[in-house]
């Protein structure tokens, strides 16, 4: 009896490694004004998002995949050290807003990237974000401001962490 692949249920959501086809996909996500100003984290240029996308997949300390619904590219999701903590953060596209993908890849992620503390700096006007992180068993442990060039004013960033 043949084999066949295996087809994804609808709505399913699957991590997989990072390929180079996947970055140009990456980069028209980060491209997005709604997105960015979402993020408070403005779009780099096609040079800049390479070099850094180039410095991520080399960096072996870095764990990252890609992010499918339904079979498409939806995002990103990573680990990554910064100031001694494990940090995670994770870009969707605009196109999958509202469909429970972060939350699913999210906790997928988590299953598998298993070093905590883990921390995420989220946006304080990034509800959505900090509804998946909440959701994910992340609590909100600090709070700070800085000037966003993005949107032109000081903004508030919450500092969450999943414990063990």
């Amino acid at each position: 009896m043949a084999h066949s692949a295996s087809v994804p249920s609808p709505g399913e959501v699957v991590l997989r490694d990072v390929t180079e086809d996947d970055l140009p996909l990456f980069f028209g996500h980060q491209q997005d004004p709604d997105a960015t100003r979402m993020a408070a984290f403005p779009a780099r240029s096609r040079d800049a998002f390479m070099a850094h996308w180039a410095r991520i997949l080399d960096d072996e300390t870095v764990v990252n995949k890609t992010i499918l619904f339904d079979g498409q590219v939806a995002g990103s999701i990573l680990s990554f050290e910064q100031s001694g903590e494990r940090e995670v953060g994770y870009w969707i596209g605009r196109e999958f807003w509202g469909r429970g993908v972060a939350t699913k890849a999210l906790s997928g992620f988590l299953a598998h990237a298993r070093q905590r503390p883990l921390y995420a700096h989220v946006a304080g006007h990034n509800v959505a974000s900090v509804r998946v992180l909440e959701k994910c068993g992340f609590v909100v442990f600090d709070k700070e401001r800085e000037f966003s060039s993005v949107h032109g004013k000081e903004i508030g960033w919450l500092i969450l962490k999943l414990e063990a």
